[in-house]
C-alpha cells in the first residue's frame, strides 16, 4: 500500500513539475501551449498574448498583457492565444486546372487572431481549420483556370483565396492577411510541350520581324529608285534646258557677230579703196578653195581657165556690183507703166 502510494506521490510531483509557469520569464511563443500557466493570484500576461480565463469550467474573462489578479482554484488559464501575424505553411498538394492538367502547388499562408474568444471556443483546432480551409480553397480557385491563366493571374488567383478564406474564418475569430503561391510544379509532359510551344511562338515571332524588316526593305529601295529616278530626270531636264538656253544664246551671239562682220564689212566696202580690199579678199578665197579641191574626193570638176585668177575675181566682182546695185521699187515701176496711159490720144495729121 505504502508503495502504491509513493507511486501516486511521484506521478502527482512530476504532472505539479510540468504545469509550473514561468512567471518572470516570458513563454513559448505559441497559440496552444502544451503547458498552461498555473494559477498563482498574481500573474504577469506578456505582450501580444490573450490568455483565457475560465472560473468552475466556465468563461470568466480574458486577461490583458501586464499584471492581473485571479482566484485561485476557482479560475483556470484554460487556453493561451498568440495576437502576433502567424505564418502557416500550406503543404503541397495537387489541384486539376479548367483546361484537365494536374499542378502540385504549395504556398504560405499569413493570419492573425482578432477575437481570443471565438479562436478558443468558435473552433477545435484553428490552424489545422485555416490549413484544411486555404487548401480546398486553393483546389477550387484553380479549377476556374487554365493553366495558362495560373500563372499570369497569379496576383488574381492569391487574392481570391484571402477573400474566400476571410468568409469562413470570421466565425473563428481569424483574419487571413494574405496568401502567396510558392511554387508550381507541372508534369513533365506538358513542361515539354510548353517548352516547344514557347519556340514556337518565338520562332514565328522571328519570322514575322524577318518578313516585316524584309518588306520595310524592299518599301525603303523602292522609294530610293523612285526619287532616284525622279532627281535624274529632273536633272536630265534642267540640263537640256540649260543647254537649249546655251544654244540659243550662242546663236543669238553668232547672229550679232556676223550682223556686226557685215556691218564693218559694209562699212569698210563704203571706204576709199574698199573695192580693191574686197577684190584681194576674193582672190584669197578662190586660191583656198581650190587648194582644197581634191583632198575630200577623187572626182574633181575645174573650169577651162583655172590659172586665169584675175579674170575669176573680175567675175566676182561683176557679181558683186550686179547685187550691190540697188534695184528699183516695184511701185515706182507700176507708176511709171500707168502714167502714158493717162495721156489724151495723139489726133492724125491726115485729118
Amino acid at each position: 500500500m505504502l508503495r502504491i502510494l509513493c507511486r501516486a506521490g511521484g506521478a502527482a510531483f512530476k504532472n505539479n513539475q510540468r504545469t509550473v509557469p514561468r512567471l518572470w520569464v516570458s513563454p513559448v511563443p505559441q497559440r496552444w501551449a502544451s503547458r498552461l500557466p498555473m494559477n498563482t493570484a498574481v500573474l504577469f500576461v506578456p505582450q501580444q498574448e490573450a490568455w483565457v480565463v475560465q472560473r468552475m469550467g466556465r468563461f470568466h474573462r480574458i486577461l490583458e498583457p501586464g499584471l492581473n489578479f485571479l482566484i485561485p482554484i476557482l479560475d483556470q488559464i484554460r487556453y493561451v492565444q498568440s495576437l502576433k501575424e502567424i505564418v502557416i505553411d500550406i503543404p503541397e498538394q495537387s489541384a486539376v486546372s479548367l483546361d484537365n492538367v494536374t499542378l502540385q502547388i504549395d504556398g504560405v499562408l499569413f493570419l492573425r487572431i482578432l477575437d481570443p474568444f471565438k479562436a478558443s471556443y468558435g473552433v477545435e483546432d484553428p490552424e489545422y481549420a485555416v490549413t484544411q480551409l486555404a487548401q480546398t480553397t486553393m483546389r477550387s480557385e484553380l479549377g476556374k483556370l487554365t493553366m495558362d491563366k495560373v500563372f499570369r493571374e497569379r496576383e488574381s488567383l492569391n487574392s481570391n483565396i484571402v477573400h474566400s478564406i476571410n468568409q469562413a474564418s470570421d466565425e473563428w475569430g481569424i483574419r487571413c492577411l494574405r496568401y502567396e503561391i510558392k511554387d508550381i510544379q507541372i508534369p513533365p509532359r506538358v513542361k515539354e510541350s510548353m517548352q516547344m510551344q514557347v519556340e514556337a511562338e518565338r520562332k514565328k515571332r522571328a519570322t514575322v520581324l524577318e518578313s516585316e524588316g524584309a518588306r520595310e526593305a524592299a518599301i525603303n529601295v523602292a522609294e530610293g529608285c523612285k526619287q532616284a529616278q525622279i532627281l535624274a530626270s529632273e536633272g536630265q531636264k534642267a540640263e537640256q534646258i540649260n543647254k537649249a538656253s546655251g544654244e540659243a544664246q550662242a546663236v543669238i551671239a553668232k547672229a550679232e557677230a556676223k550682223s556686226k562682220a557685215i556691218r564693218l564689212l559694209s562699212e569698210a566696202l563704203a571706204e576709199e579703196n574698199g573695192s580693191a580690199a574686197a577684190s584681194l579678199s576674193v582672190a584669197e578665197q578662190y586660191v583656198s578653195a581650190f587648194s582644197n579641191l581634191a583632198k575630200k574626193s577623187n572626182t574633181v570638176l575645174l573650169p577651162s581657165n583655172t590659172g586665169d585668177v584675175s579674170g575669176m575675181v573680175t567675175q566676182a566682182m561683176t557679181i558683186y556690183s550686179t547685187l550691190a546695185t540697188p534695184k528699183p521699187n516695184v511701185e515706182s515701176i507700176k507708176a511709171e507703166t500707168e502714167e502714158p496711159s493717162e495721156q489724151p490720144p495723139v489726133q492724125s495729121s491726115a485729118q
